[in-house]
């Protein structure tokens, strides 16, 4: 069935499968490195003298930064999964896009440019503020260099979610029936940081209310704001 049918993207059962498929590689690759620290550790103390320390502390370095790394993970990964709990995904082409800094924000980020939901005549730049994972999709972005059948990965674009608060994009499958690289999107106004004031782009009380479900922060009432990206 087509996903874009089903009342939201959790609905879809492949949509479920490599959701559950994306984090049960982010837990193995933690509870990994974790062996590896661990497993480093006890090599040197039990088996090798002290003066293979100096050799042995890049290793335990690496494997640290690489288990909290995946621990970042695992937050943006339960804000995918409410994503697709309330929005249906849709299967978009020829989304405007760029690496380099979009000429109507200050962030100098890869961006998309999809149309409001309630003014579809309005263009929204959403940005990959978040660095995480990002290489993946700066290669399909790409350049005047970029080979077609890289950029064919991302053609048709799945998304799920309000351009103006919190989405998630990901890849086809290679059969084409289901997405990967699941990856979280967010206007910075929307991320309930200190200083930075949420708005409601003149939003519908109810898309307000399905982007509180999704993890976005949002005015409780809807009022005018000046419209930040």
């Amino acid at each position: 069935m087509n996903p874009t049918a089903y009342p939201t993207a959790w609905d879809h059962p492949p949509t479920r499968r490599a959701w559950t498929h994306h984090m049960i590689l982010i837990i193995i690759r933690l509870v990994g490195w974790i062996a590896v620290w661990i497993g480093s550790l006890g090599v040197l103390v039990v088996f090798l003298s002290p003066g293979f320390t100096p050799l042995f502390v890049p290793l335990l370095g690496y494997a640290t930064f690489r288990a909290v790394l995946q621990l970042a993970y695992i937050r943006p990964s339960i804000q995918i999964q409410r994503v697709l709990w309330n929005y249906p995904w849709q299967l978009l082409t020829g989304v405007p896009r760029g690496r380099n800094k979009h000429p109507r924000v200050q962030e100098d980020e890869m961006w998309l440019e999809l149309p409001n939901p309630e003014e579809p005549e309005e263009r929204i730049p959403l940005l990959f503020l978040s660095g995480m994972r990002t290489f993946w999709w700066m290669r399909r972005f790409g350049t005047a260099r970029t080979k077609p059948e890289l950029k064919a990965q991302i053609e048709p674009l799945w998304f799920a979610g309000d351009p103006r608060f919190i989405a998630v994009i990901a890849a086809t499958s290679r059969n084409g029936k289901a997405p990967k690289r699941l990856h979280l999107l967010y206007q910075r106004t929307a991320t309930g940081r200190r200083g930075i004031e949420p708005t409601d782009w003149n939003a519908s009380p109810a898309a307000l209310e399905r982007a509180r479900r999704s993890g976005a922060h949002v005015p409780d009432a809807v009022h005018p704001h000046p419209r930040t990206y």
